[in-house]
């Protein structure tokens, strides 16, 4: 939820927002603060000297040093509260790997229009440099996050806030820092945005579970999670574990830094914006209590995965009562279940199917255990679904259009491959043989009318014959037939 706020100015008839972290003198290079400003006078003589003498690659293991004490010391004490951390957050090794990770996962720019080529321009040190002293002298401010809209297959729309690139980097310090201390306290069934776990190894325990005895699933959906979670509870949970001042105080400013949208500042007061480094973290905090919860309350296992989660049952009366569970505690946490997109099913005898992290999970019968032993014995298979089908014949779409005519064949097939590779080894550990043979006969298809098309009236008689699938491997194209690793061999 959002409140609107009025800070604003105008100038020569313009609304211009008042936000820190931009240059009102509307200069070319970036506007970093007073500290920013104290290095200019000072010369880049005496800001772009590195914070590493010994060499960049010292500073990844002096992080991970400090991460193992770290998630070693609250191991061994569960109920100890850490109240010296904020000098860690600006260390030059944690903003340094902050800045590779940021850098890493690209993005784009927030509302001062920043992106990471003029950071790159302006001197990454002299940047981090003079973060490390507005966060020292305790007079750093992050600005708003940049409102998006990322259309939904189901038509509508997902809002997404992207902070800008210091506020990017400064969220992936505190959350190096942070994140072993809360990643102690998580619980096995918790699989989303943790280190060395992943959905493949949520999507494995329920291939497990099935054969287990768990027919029956509770699948539930909550309702706008990143915009209804309340920052009360959120900041108390994080409380439990650490009493630095400072750095509650940056999180407080990071969930009410307000939210820039068709050029109003809206300030935010419940919810966490999804798209921030350290939202996935906090999603996780504060799931952490249902987690607990469900120790304690619940019954059947959990497989949740961030915000997304199902509940596996033995029966149907049990998924019944784990649906009343959920509903009762969640409520708690001021939270609540889609009701349109939560229900009970019944993967018995291939009876039903659900999706599940971009996945279709159904039972289905062994062919092998039939013919050999006259066995009746289900397992539970999964491919992509619908959905995601549809987005991938989306996304070859639009890498196939009109607007590729153009660019050289070699150059496209680049382009997909991009895409095919990422989407073939998400997919690839499980059932999705046909899927995959389908996808594949789907881009052979795009690529040979972009070929007509480019050809135009120089495309000679007979030439269209020989572009089938087969001659666009033989190009380069990545070929998902024959990329499956069943989840054991993976």
């Amino acid at each position: 939820m959002v409140k609107s706020s009025g800070a604003q100015r105008e100038s020569d008839g313009v609304v211009v927002p008042l936000i820190a972290g931009m240059n009102p003198a509307g200069g070319k290079g970036p506007d970093f603060g007073q500290a920013g400003r104290a290095g200019k006078r000072e010369g880049m003589a005496g800001t772009a000297q590195p914070n590493y003498p010994e060499g960049r690659h010292v500073a990844p293991v002096k992080v991970r040093q400090l991460q193992n004490r770290l998630w070693a010391t609250a191991k061994q004490s569960p109920d100890r509260r850490f109240h010296a951390l904020y000098d860690r957050i600006y260390r030059s090794d944690v903003l340094w790997e902050a800045w590779e990770r940021v850098r890493a996962n690209r993005g784009a720019a927030g509302v001062d229009g920043l992106t990471l080529a003029a950071v790159e321009d302006y001197g990454v040190h002299r940047m981090l440099d003079e973060l490390a002293e507005r966060l020292r002298a305790g007079i750093y401010r992050p600005a708003p996050v940049r409102r998006v809209e990322i259309p939904k297959p189901d038509g509508s729309k997902r809002p997404l806030g992207i902070p800008g690139v210091v506020d990017r980097v400064c969220q992936q310090a505190a959350k190096i820092v942070l994140e072993p201390i809360f990643e102690s306290d998580f619980l096995p069934c918790s699989f989303g945005f943790r280190p060395k776990r992943s959905a493949t190894d949520a999507l494995e325990r329920l291939r497990v579970g099935f054969i287990e005895g768990y027919e029956f699933v509770f699948e539930a959906d909550i309702a706008d999670f990143f915009g209804s979670l309340d920052q009360d509870i959120l900041m108390s949970l994080v409380e439990a574990r650490v009493s630095d001042r400072r750095v509650l105080k940056l999180l407080r400013q990071w969930l009410r830094a307000g939210v820039l949208a068709d050029g109003v500042v809206s300030e935010t007061v419940t919810g966490t914006p999804q798209g921030g480094v350290i939202s996935p973290l906090l999603a996780n905090i504060y799931l952490h209590a249902f987690d607990r919860a469900w120790v304690e309350r619940g019954t059947g296992e959990v497989v949740r995965y961030a915000d997304d989660f199902v509940v596996m049952c033995t029966s149907q009366e049990q998924a019944e009562q784990a649906r009343e569970t959920a509903r009762a505690i969640l409520g708690d946490l001021g939270l609540r279940l889609h009701p349109d997109k939560t229900r009970v099913v019944e993967l018995r005898g291939g009876k039903e199917g659900f999706d599940f992290l971009g996945c279709h999970l159904h039972a289905r019968m062994s062919g092998k255990q039939w013919e050999q032993r006259r066995i009746v014995r289900y397992y539970l298979h999964r491919w992509p679904s619908q959905r995601s089908m549809k987005r991938a014949r989306q996304r070859v779409k639009a890498l196939t259009g009109r607007s590729q005519v153009g660019m050289e064949l070699q150059a496209v097939i680049g382009r997909l491959n991009l895409f095919l590779r990422g989407w073939g080894n998400y997919f690839r550990t499980g059932n999705a043989g046909n899927k995959f043979i389908e996808l594949d006969r789907y881009v052979a298809w795009r690529l040979r009318r972009l070929l007509i098309k480019k050809r135009g009236r120089n495309l000679r008689a007979g030439q269209a014959d020989r572009w089938k699938r087969t001659w666009f491997h033989d190009q380069g194209l990545h070929k998902l037939m024959g990329t499956i690793r069943y989840p054991k061999a993976a």
